[in-house]
This record gives structure tokens, sequence and C-alpha cells, in this order.
């Protein structure tokens, strides 16, 4: 089945203009007793009120039933045209969602909540269009009667015989945030289906006739009114609750089992009127057995429906697994805190033996938990075969191994015989064999027929006469029942213990994965890495393809495919525009949908969102085409996993977070020191350029010569200054930045130095600096113009914080592959505190200096980037007796003396 696509776009297209961010809108329900009491009329006469106030309303789909009255107040009411389905041979109208969300207006009106939509639609009931639009920000007015109430059925049926085939769930009507009674008299209202203002298809296909009598009228008015006292009224409870609510949850909390039987239904329904009553917590419990692998695809078809019916009810589902029903009920109560069970039991007498019923066992093991039976009288449930009986299947290999079997415990019994041995032991050797059978073979008919041969075989060679079936002895039929009564008890016993065995590799193994799962996403790096273990432990579980779709600036990437291991088909096949639709419409609805669900359920893939809260992290797709749908365990864990990537996911977006918070910390702390140093230390020099310029530009005519050039050295120097501390912050920011360029050059060691002394402070000539080069022919890799600021920075500190007329000396030498650059001095040296924190960016030493300037702390820091650039280290040592070397490496370079 195709998924349905209107208007001139893709599904796909629709969905992306779908508008974001809207406020949920608001649901009004307008409910009746019985078809025909005017609910269409309410809601058109509401409407016209709210279009009067300025309201924009829109027509979504209305129900006039030909009716002249009614049609005439669809006047003055924008429609939004219907969408034409094909459906067999016929098309047939159907409300346009699309279309309406891209009308985007502020109220619609949508008559029948609980119908059906034809196949082709996007949701296969109303009341699903309903909801989407609601999570679209748009108002929606709906009538609905009251036996269409899911809850209901079956008190409506116990009333008028009838069986109401559209339904919506309780929630949906919970949920309603006004409802409106349409009342009218049941005199009336019969009186208005004998004048004709009723039409007849508004009714069941039973019969309206039988709908339309005093009495069916009055008790579904009363259902009516009862229903919608209760809804107004939730709201108060709920915040009354929650104003009571305390540390200690005091609800009850009602539990219903889940089973195959059609009847189940009606159990269901009770428990669900039951929590709504006690405003109670609300569980539907499923125990898988052995027998749930044999169920009819029938059986499974309607556990599937009872498990959905559950869910619409509100209930939150659990699954156990286990061979003892009442022993696994009973530890989920005790350890769930179950206040009261609710369970269904026919009135029919069963036949023949039987043991305790549930009931009985239930009450035995939860001697003060409240246990409530709902009786239901379906005859033809109790008179069919039991839900594991199939007809056993045969197979070529598991006919041979009983035959070896039979032939080989013949064979031994000859052999016993020969040997004087007593029946009794030939016997055993046969009861062995019926235990073999059991062990190596699949499926009880094999153990049954080996232990009939057995029994036969034995009669034929071991009991007189010899080699025939007929027994002198009047004891022999005393031993033939015992010895076939002990093999059929063995043979039930192994395939007991064999099917224990495997159920509990099984449930070893979905538990393995689980753990399995939890523990590599934990150990995953990051969001690519969460999805693809995600991915590979579903494949795992599940054996079918998955497809997952990650989340990234707001939208879906590009599908990821894990195939299952021998899988044939093309994984692309599943991600289409129309799968791609789903998972979208997954991603914004916050919902599941596609194969075996009520939304886009003609998809190839079953889409669920990997979501934590509200936020959806990804969306995951299983492959269902051809498949089987999920068993109930399966969608449980796979829904746990799930549950876990999500955790996984908004850790790992937490993380991302955090460093980005950290580094826009560590950036704003970066940009307060830079500020703060710059502030602080370039108020010195150009205080001192302006003021000098200010004395030159008054007094130019009073100040000797002399005094100019101190004036113009001055200002020559603070602008050195301010240049070296431009080129530096320069420097460092390409560095940081990664766009410096280095041009590696073998270059001398001497000419490098020199240039950079030349370029010096110009109170080097305070100081005493000399060179002491190894070689004069030393060579080093490297770019020349870095190294020479390296020199001048280093150079220029000794300068600064030396006394005057010290020793700087530069010298360089080679070692081995490596050439070491030294500048050392002997001033007042340096701290070990300050040596370990000397290369970072913005620190400076508290050494006292006569201009006043603290520096940036920057030069250093620079020439350790460069450094490190080049590949060489950089660092800082005391020199004997005194002062301070700093050092730092280069790569040697050979001297070509051809060149």
């Amino acid at each position: 089945m195709e998924i349905n696509q209107t208007g001139d776009g893709s599904i796909l297209e629709q969905l992306t203009g779908m508008k974001a961010g809207k406020r949920r809108g608001r649901l009004k329900i307008f409910i009746g007793y019985a078809p025909g009491v005017g609910k269409t009329c309410a809601m058109l006469n509401a409407a016209h009120e709210e279009q009067k106030e300025g309201t924009d309303v829109v027509g979504g789909y209305i129900e006039t039933h030909a009716r002249p009255d009614t049609q005439a107040m669809l006047e003055g009411l924008e429609l939004v045209p219907p969408m034409k389905v094909s459906y067999e041979d016929s098309v047939i109208p159907e409300f346009d969602l699309d279309r309406a969300i891209q009308r985007s207006p502020e109220l619609i009106l949508l008559d029948d909540l609980a119908h059906a939509n034809t196949a082709g639609c996007r949701h296969k009931k109303r009341y699903q269009d309903v909801e989407e639009l609601l999570r679209a920000g748009i108002h929606v007015y709906t009538t609905i009667n009251v036996q269409q109430i899911e809850s209901l059925t079956d008190i409506v049926y116990s009333i008028t015989g009838m069986t109401v085939q559209e339904r919506i769930p309780d929630s949906v009507f919970d949920s309603a945030d006004q409802v409106e009674l349409v009342d009218i008299e049941p005199n009336d209202l019969i009186d208005r289906l004998n004048k004709g203002k009723i039409q007849r298809e508004n009714a069941d296909e039973q019969g309206i006739e039988q709908l339309f009598t005093k009495e069916k009228l009055t008790a579904l008015r009363e259902i009516a009114l009862r229903n919608t006292a209760s809804q107004l009224n939730r709201i108060a409870v709920q915040i009354s609750e929650q104003a009571k609510k305390n540390d200690y949850d005091t609800k009850d909390h009602i539990l219903v089992c889940l089973s195959s039987a059609a009847s189940n239904k009606k159990v269901i329904r009770a428990a669900a009127r039951m929590a709504e009553a006690f405003h109670g917590q609300f569980t539907a419990l499923f125990v898988e057995t052995p027998q749930t692998q044999k169920l009819t695809p029938k059986n499974k078809t309607e556990l599937r429906d009872n498990l959905r019916l559950a869910e619409q009810m509100g209930a939150n589902i659990a699954t156990v697994y286990g061979e003892d029903v009442p022993g696994q009920i009973a530890e989920y109560v005790k350890t769930s805190r179950v206040s009261k069970i609710v369970l269904g039991r026919s009135p029919f007498k069963k036949r023949g033996y039987a043991k305790s019923n549930l009931v009985d066992k239930l009450t035995t093991l939860l001697p003060n938990i409240e246990i409530y039976i709902i009786p239901y009288t379906h005859p033809s449930f109790y008179k069919r075969l039991p839900l594991y009986v199939r007809y056993p299947k045969l197979s070529l290999a598991d006919t041979n191994k009983t035959i070896a079997i039979l032939l080989v415990c013949t064979l031994i019994g000859i052999w016993f015989r020969y040997l004087g041995f007593l029946e009794s032991n030939i016997i055993t050797v046969y009861i062995l064999g019926v235990l073999l059978s059991a062990i190596v073979t699949k499926g009880r008919v094999y153990s049954a027929v080996s232990s009939v041969m057995s029994v036969l075989v034995f009669n034929y060679f071991f009991t007189e006469p010899y080699y025939s079936l007929n027994a002198y002895d009047s004891g022999y039929p005393v031993t033939f029942l015992v010895m076939l009564t002990a093999s059929f008890i063995t043979s039930t016993l192994t395939m007991r213990v064999s099917e224990q065995a495997r159920q509990s590799a099984q449930k070893a193994y979905r538990t393995e994965v689980l753990l399995e799962t939890s523990r590599k996403l934990q150990q995953a790096k990051d969001s690519p890495a969460i999805i693809d273990e995600m991915a590979h432990q579903m494949v795992k579980l599940l054996d079918r393809t998955v497809i997952f779709y990650a989340v990234q600036e707001g939208a879906l990437t590009e599908p990821l495919i894990f195939p299952k291991e021998g899988s044939e088909a093309d994984p692309h096949m599943y991600t289409g525009s129309n799968e791609r639709a789903v998972a979208d419409w997954v991603f914004k609805n916050n919902k599941r949908a596609g194969a075996t669900t009520d939304t886009f359920f003609g998809a190839n893939c079953l889409y669920h969102a990997v979501r934590g809260g509200d936020t959806v992290f990804a969306v995951a797709a299983i492959v269902m085409e051809q498949e089987e749908p999920l068993e109930v365990f399966e969608k449980g864990l796979m829904i746990a996993m799930l549950g876990e990537c999500a955790l996984a996911l908004e850790k790992e977006k937490l993380n991302e977070k955090q460093k980005e918070i950290s580094l826009q910390i560590q950036q704003e702390h970066l940009r307060a020191n830079l500020l703060r140093s710059i502030s602080h230390d370039l108020r010195t020099p150009l205080t001192s350029i302006s003021g000098n310029a200010g004395i030159l530009v008054g007094n130019s005519g009073v100040l000797s010569e002399e005094q100019k050039k101190g004036l113009y050295t001055d200002i020559y120097d603070d602008s050195i200054w301010l240049i070296h501390l431009v080129e530096n912050l320069l420097s460092i920011s390409r560095i940081e930045n990664g766009t410096l360029n280095l041009n590696f050059q073998a270059e001398l060691l001497e000419e490098v130095i020199s240039e950079a002394l030349l370029h010096v402070n110009r109170n080097s000539e305070k100081h005493v600096i000399q060179t002491e080069l190894a070689d004069e022919l030393l060579m080093a890799r490297m770019d020349s113009r870095l190294i020479v600021q390296v020199l001048i920075n280093i150079v220029d500190n000794a300068i600064k914080y030396t006394q005057q007329g010290s020793h700087i000396t530069v010298s360089a030498k080679q070692d081995g592959q490596r050439v070491i650059v030294e500048i050392s001095d002997d001033g007042p040296g340096i701290s070990e505190e300050a040596k370990a924190r000397l290369f970072e960016m913005f620190y400076t030493v508290d050494n006292i200096r006569g201009d006043g300037r603290r520096g940036l702390g920057l030069g250093l820091s620079l020439c350790k980037s460069i450094v490190n650039a080049h590949g060489g280290t950089i660092g800082v040592m005391d020199n004997v007796p005194k002062g301070t070397v700093f050092y730092f490496t280069l790569h040697a370079e050979e001297v070509n003396i051809h060149e």
C-alpha cells in the first residue's frame, strides 16, 4: 500500500512547511447520547459565534446528511476541499489533513471524531488527525456520541445489544479542554425520528429501530450526563490532588493481565474505568510463556490488538517471562506495589480434570490484594482447542533419529537377553531411548511415537511368545502400561527441561544484549559512535534491518543503513521520499509511525523517535516488510534500548554544550586579560608620547636642541615599544588561528643573531652583549624572520630585567641533529614559581622596572609558539653562579661547501 500524497508537492514538502513552535490548540467536543440529538448544529452555531468575534474559522469535514437546515448553516464558512481517496472500485471523500495544516486557521470544524479513515490516508482514525491539528496550534471543534468512548463499549452493548465499531480511546476524550453535552428529551428524539428528521444511515448497521426506544435512550442519556460531569470535574480533581501531593504516594495501582483472548478487551476496559474512578496508576501486564511462541496467527493478532487497546486506555505496558503465570504475576505485584488486580473468568465449568484456576492461585499467593473478577460469556472462546495445540510438524531428520535410537535400543536389548539380564533392565534401556529421542528431536510427536513403539517392540522381541504381539503372561499388560507411562513422563519432563533451557538461553541473550547496549553506549565517544553502537545492538536483538536518521541543526540527516546479516534486499528501497516523509513526521511530532501503527500504516518500516522528554535526538526505523510484527517482549526491550540511547545522546549534547560554555568562559577570560593588560600597559607610553609631543608643539622655541633631541628619543623609544607590542599580538593571533605561513630554509646562525641584535632595545648600550658560536658556519633549518623575533624578545627581556652593566651572552652549538641556542645573563635570576609559568600568556614577573612598564606577558608566550612550530623546545634554567639562561632548539642543517 502506498502512502497517500496530496496537493502539488510530496508529503515531505508539505511536512517541511508545517509551522513549528506554535502553542498547542484547544479541543472542544460536542457530545450526544444518540444520533440526531443536534451535535453538528450545535457545533456550527458555536462556530458562527466565534466567527463574529473575529476568529478565523474553517470547516474541515461536516456531515450534513443532506438536511437543508444543516446545509444552510454552512453559509459564510470557508470549507477545506475534501481529499479524494481511491478504495477498491470507488472514490471516497476524506478530510484533507495536509491542506488544513497549510491553511492554518485559528479554528477548524470536524464532524465525527471516531470516524475510521479510508486506507490511503495518513492516519487510520480521525482523532489522530485532530491530535496533529492540535500540535500544529489549531483549535478544533468536533462531535461524538457517548457510545463511541472505548471504556463504555461493553456497558453500551449490555444496554442496546449493538456493538459500535468506530470508537476513540478514553485519553482523547479526557484530554479535551471543553466538553459540551447536546441534550434532548428521549421522547422528542423519537418524535424527530418518526417525522423523518433523522437519517437512517446515522444509526448502527443493526438498525436504528433497535436503538430508539425510550428505555435505551434514557439509559444512554444517563451515561452521557455522568461522563460529561466527570470530565468537567476532572481538572478540579487534578488541581486538588496536586495540592495534596506529598512524598508518600498513596494512590491505588490497578493491574490488568493481558492475553490473546478476544474477551480480554472487556477486562481491559473495566480496569481502565476502575483506574479512572480511583484516580490511580494503571498497568497492563503480559506474561510471556513457552506457549506464546506457538500461538496461531489469529491469536497473535488478537494479542496485539489487546496490547494496543491497553495502551490507548492509558495503561503502562509491562512484560515478564516465565512458565508459572500466577507466580510471575504475584512477583510483579509484590515488587510494583499493586493494590488491585482485575481478571476475567468464564462462568462455564471446565470439562474433565483441571488444575486450580488462575484466580484461586493468585488468591493463595496474594491474600492481601484485592482481586476483581470480570465475567465474560462468549461461549465460542471455551469450545476451541488450547492455544498451543497445532498440527505436528514432521521432518525426515528427526524421523531418522527416532528410528535409529529405537534400533540401537533393540540391539542392546537383544544383547542383554543373550547375557541373561532381566526384562526390567531391557525396559530401562527403552525408557532411556525415549529420553534421548526427546532430547535430540523437536516436537512432542516423536517422543509419543517413540514411547508407543518402544512398548510394541519390547512386546515383539522380548516377551513370550517371541516375535509376536501376543503376551501369555497375565502380568505383561501391567508391565506395558507402566513402561508406556514411564516413557511418556520421562519424554514430557525432558521436553519441558529442553524448552526451559531454550527459554533461559533466549532470556539470557536478550538480557545480555540490553546490558551490552548500556555498556557500549557509555563507552561511545560522540553522537555518531552512539548511534552506530545502538543500531548494531538493535540488529542483533531484532534480526532486522535498522535505519537511523540523526538530528543536526534541527533537521534529519541522511539515513544510516544497518542491514541484517544475510539480507538480500536492497536497503535503499526503504529510504525513498515517502519513507523519508514518515521519518520527518516522527521527528516533528515526537510520535511513532509506520508499519503496524495507525499512522502512515502503509510504510515499509516502523519508526520510533529516540527522545528525551520533548526533544528528539534521532529517528530509528525498523524494516517490517514481509516480517512478522515485533513480539511484546522484543518491543519492550527495544523501547528500553532506545531510552538508553536517548540518555546517551542527551548526555553527549550536554557535554558539548559544557565544552562550548567552557571555551566561551576561557575566551572571555582571555579577552578580559588582554583588555586589562593593554589598558594598563599602553597608558604609560601613550601618555609619554602625547606629553612629549605637546611640549615640542608648545615650547619649540624655548627648548634647546639637546632637550628636543631627548624628547624625540623618548617618543621614538615609546613608539618602537608599541610597534613590538603590536607585532607580538599579531603574531600570536596568526599562530592561534593557524594562518601563519612558515618559510623554512637553512640559515647561518651567525647572520640571524647579528640581525636580531641590530633591533634590540636602545638601552642595550648600557649592557655588555656578546656572541659566542662554536662554529662560524653553524646552520639550522628555520624561518629566519620568526627566529629573529624570538631572539629580540628574549634579549629585550634580559635588558629590561637586569641591572645596568650586566653581561648578556648569545651562544649556539650543535648537539647531534639539533642546534641549541642559549641567551644567558648575570642578573638577579628568576624564582622557581615564576619559571613554571614564564611561558604562559599574560604572565609577567613582578620585577621593578625603571620605566614603570609591567609588560603584557606576550613575548615569551610568542617565543614558545614559534619554537614549537619549528619542532623545537624552549626552556629556562639558572645561570651559575647567578643569572638566568633561556634556551631553545632547532633542527641542524649541514653546510654545502660547493655553493
